[in-house]
């Protein structure tokens, strides 16, 4: 074993600062690697980079599995020079986009950190631009950071976390997240999500006008509190330019579930009455028809059939395709779901599979699964039908 006493104290904080943070961010998002791929996914678009959109997923394993290797190998020392490159490397790269995203307004939450610890982009940016301080000064000072063993060994032990770190996000990524932080977490109640309490506070915002002088071509900037005390408004020799613009001044209180809207192919609204079902139904959630899984859907449409039949209980699918599509997909695979129609992002949001199961009862989840972890009818009628 190395001799590690000649490494300066403040190497070690920011050596094991910086690992701590890699690996915590790395394996909050390999956590929902599906997650992050729909937010890579926006960055994508916005850069006009969408040739990489059909690689997203594994984009978003690589990147959070370099995380935790990356911060893993920090801590113990192996490989000093190459693991500072790649810190350095990912730190640029991950501070652009938050760059990008807050100055040009674009992806709103960037997924730093997953869905566990949201943050605003400029939020973000500033907690990149702070670890990029500490990135550079162990990147300057390499060749103090001393392993805790040998070459082989530390080799060894960086495998092993790669191994760890690519199998957690396949895991993850097959059987739904080992923690859950999404609003629609089994438990939660979705009616009681999409509330604002009594007295809750909303959004404060402010307007900000463009003004100009007819007389002297003077422009001048006012918010709307300004505007109105000023008087301005009634002098007829300013007027306003443009479009006013918005800002939020503070954050109010917003729920955590506002864009779910169910409907039928007609537009008639059903959010209310399958939420409120009082008896325990299963709700299905292919949020893209054309690239689920097709016999996931046929062995589900055999445990719909058989719960219709034994306990009466209804299935429905949910999916954002158009009515058209869905029920010409239902037709050719001989659905017996009632098919309704909802926004791809609350879809996604719901689960993470394509598609994903729900138990719900007076709407609250009461669990749910990836296709392939679904359990057999019998002993789903066993845990939840024969209580």
């Amino acid at each position: 074993m190395t001799n590690t006493k000649t490494t300066p104290w403040w190497i070690w904080a920011c050596r094991i600062f910086v690992g701590v943070l890699f690996i915590f961010s790395g394996l909050v998002k390999i956590n929902d690697p599906l997650g992050f791929s729909y937010k890579l996914e926006e960055y994508f678009d916005v850069l006009h980079l969408t040739f990489f959109t059909p690689f997203s997923l594994y984009i978003a394993i690589i990147l959070c599995s370099l995380e935790i290797i990356l911060g893993f190998g920090l801590l113990i020392g192996a490989r000093s020079a190459n693991v500072a490159w790649g810190l350095l490397l990912l730190t640029i790269f991950f501070g652009f986009l938050t760059f990008y995203s807050a100055y040009f307004k674009v992806v709103q939450t960037c997924g730093c950190f997953g869905d566990a610890i949201p943050l605003t982009p400029w939020q973000s940016f500033s907690k990149d631009m702070f670890l990029l301080l500490l990135v550079i000064v162990l990147f300057k000072n390499r060749k103090k950071i001393k392993p805790f063993a040998s070459k082989k060994a530390g080799d060894q032990l960086l495998i092993g976390a790669t191994v760890i770190a690519v199998g957690l996000g396949v895991y993850t990524y097959n059987f739904l997240p080992v923690i859950d932080f999404l609003a629609y977490k089994v438990g939660a109640n979705i009616p009681d999500e999409m509330k604002t309490p009594p007295g809750a506070k909303p959004d404060e915002y402010e307007q900000t006008y463009t003004l100009k002088n007819k007389k002297t071509g003077a422009t001048k900037v006012m918010n709307n509190t300004e505007y109105m005390s000023s008087n301005i408004w009634k002098d007829n020799d300013w007027s306003v330019v443009g479009t006013p613009e918005s800002r939020l001044v503070k954050k109010g209180f917003s729920p955590k579930i506002q864009d779910l809207t169910i409907s039928d192919a007609q537009g008639t609204d059903y959010t209310k009455e399958l939420l409120t079902n009082p008896y325990l139904n299963m709700v299905i959630v292919a949020y893209d028809l054309r690239h689920t899984d097709a016999d996931a859907l046929a062995r589900l449409n055999a445990t719909a059939i058989n719960l219709q039949n034994d306990y009466h209980t209804r299935t429905v699918m949910l999916t954002s395709n158009s009515a058209q599509y869905s029920e010409a997909f239902s037709k050719q695979h001989h659905l017996a779901f009632e098919i309704f129609y909802a926004d791809e992002v609350p879809l996604k949001t719901m689960v993470r599979a394509n598609p994903g199961i729900f138990l719900l009862k007076n709407g609250t989840i009461i669990n749910k699964w990836h296709y392939h972890s679904m359990p057999n009818y019998d002993v789903l009628v066993k845990d939840y039908f024969q209580q």
